[in-house]
Order: C-alpha cells, then sequence, then structure tokens
C-alpha cells in the first residue's frame, strides 16, 4: 500500500499542479470583475474590498450580449446535431458492412485531421462567398460540421465495432432492417459515445473564433468570442469590466461541461478499452 501510495503521489501532485493553472485565472477573472480598475491594480489577487456588482449587471443588460449568447448557441447546437448525425451514419458503414474500398475511404476521413484549419480558411470564404452563405450562420455551421466529421467518426466507428455482432444477427432475424438496428439498438447502446463527441462539438465550436471572424460582418451574427474582442477593445482601459464580460461568456460553456463531463470521461475510457 505504501509502495502504491509512493508511485501515485507524482502523479497526484502533477494533477494539482496543472489543476492550479486553470483554476486561478478563472479565479482571478472572477474575483476582478467585482472589483474596479484602481483595486484590481493594487490589489489583483485578493478578494475585493468593495464588491462592484455593476461589472456584471451592465454586461447582462447589454441587448448584444445576449444576441451574440443566441447566436453562439444556434450555432453550437444546429453544429452538434449535424456533426454527430452524419458521422454516426458513415461510422456505422464503416464498422458494420463489409465493401470494397472500406478500409481507403475510412483513411480518407482520418485524413481530415491532418489537415490545418488556418490553411484552407482563403479556399473555404471563396467557396462561402459563391454560396452566398457569408453573413450566414449555415456558413459556419456546415463549415464546422464537415472539420468535425473526422474525429467523430473515429470515435463513433471504434464503439460501433464492439458491439457483438450476435446482436446484430438476432435483430436481423426478428425483422429488423440495418437501419432500424442502427437506430432502435446500436445508437442507445453508444450512448456515452454519442455523448462524448456532442461535447466534443459543443465546446469546439463554442470557442471557434476564427471562421465566425472570416464569416460574419454584421454585428448582429457575431458569436461571444468575437463579441469578447469586440468588447475589449472598447473598453480596453476598463480591465474589470473585461473580465466580467469574459466570465459571463464562459459560464454556458462551463455548465454544460460540469453536467457533460461525468459521459465524457466516461465515453473516452470506454473507447480507449474498447475500440
Amino acid at each position: 500500500m505504501n509502495t502504491r501510495r509512493r508511485t501515485t503521489l507524482p502523479l497526484h501532485a502533477i494533477a494539482v499542479v496543472v489543476g492550479a493553472f486553470m483554476i486561478v485565472p478563472v479565479l482571478y477573472a472572477l474575483l476582478g470583475g467585482f472589483k474596479d480598475n484602481s483595486e484590481l491594480s493594487g490589489n489583483p489577487f485578493g478578494l475585493p474590498e468593495t464588491w462592484v456588482t455593476a461589472n456584471y449587471t451592465d454586461v447582462l443588460a447589454s441587448g448584444s450580449f445576449w444576441g451574440q449568447l443566441w447566436n453562439s448557441t444556434f450555432i453550437a447546437v444546429a453544429t452538434t446535431v449535424l456533426t454527430v448525425a452524419l458521422s454516426a451514419l458513415a461510422a456505422f458503414v464503416f464498422a458494420r458492412f463489409a465493401f470494397r474500398g472500406r478500409e481507403l475511404w475510412f483513411t480518407l476521413f482520418t485524413a481530415g485531421l491532418m489537415f490545418p484549419f488556418a490553411v484552407a480558411i482563403l479556399p473555404i470564404f471563396v467557396l462561402l462567398r459563391t454560396l452566398g452563405l457569408l453573413d450566414n450562420p449555415l456558413g459556419v455551421i456546415l463549415t464546422q460540421a464537415a472539420f468535425g466529421l473526422p474525429l467523430t467518426i473515429i470515435i463513433l466507428r471504434g464503439f460501433f465495432r464492439s458491439i457483438p455482432g450476435e446482436i446484430e444477427e438476432a435483430a436481423t432475424i426478428d425483422g429488423c432492417t440495418p437501419f432500424g438496428f442502427f437506430w432502435r439498438i446500436l445508437l442507445p447502446m453508444a450512448r456515452p459515445a454519442v455523448a462524448t463527441v456532442s461535447v466534443l462539438a459543443v465546446v469546439g465550436s463554442w470557442n471557434n473564433f476564427m471562421l465566425p471572424l472570416v464569416v460574419f460582418s454584421e454585428e448582429a451574427s457575431w458569436t461571444l468570442p468575437l463579441g469578447i474582442q469586440q468588447f475589449q477593445g472598447q473598453y480596453a482601459s476598463d480591465t474589470a469590466r473585461i473580465l466580467a464580460y469574459l466570465i459571463l461568456a464562459m459560464v454556458p460553456a462551463l455548465i454544460f461541461y460540469a453536467v457533460a463531463e461525468r459521459h465524457l470521461v466516461g465515453g473516452l475510457t470506454a473507447g480507449a478499452t474498447k475500440g
């Protein structure tokens, strides 16, 4: 027992250090949003002497903040639904059907992981302009879904392949069609994997900055990352208010991740042991 503790102690220490690097900036921003700028300069890490709630209430009273929150939420949800739906169907075909060229096509999908988004930004802009999708949420949704397909297919295929073939044979004998087996049996059994890729898609869309910057020119279409940049430029000298805006922009994603974290960890762990 003592040997095991000595072995795991360095791992725990590393986890604490990494956690501190993540939590301390968030706490600094959270407390800084309750200070005025003079106190933030003189007492950056301590508790506020006077809790200034106006920094947060002013942001919450802003119509632009709620508009950006809605845009981010709509794009994230639509991207996730489209990515998971298409990836699940493709992963089902790659996992449960044998056909000529299957591994070649799967390799082509996985090759998308090696294609950096920054390299494709100019062709994407030209394509979206040609299709009339600039200043249109579909321009962001479709592009994000396309870039999310490779990783999502890889994760879901590993889960689908782990489902025993005997279950599919029994379903077929009972008169279940291939799509019926996929919809009624396979997807419910792969719920941890679906939850995992859904979390990854939502968080990736929520934090995406470059693509909305390229697609949207009208302020009414901006997402929260663009709103943060604009707010920082508008209140460059008011650091406390910027910190308050940043915290409020993080809250929805943090709540979603806190709720879905158990599914994310469980899905990744099961994928490592089954895939």
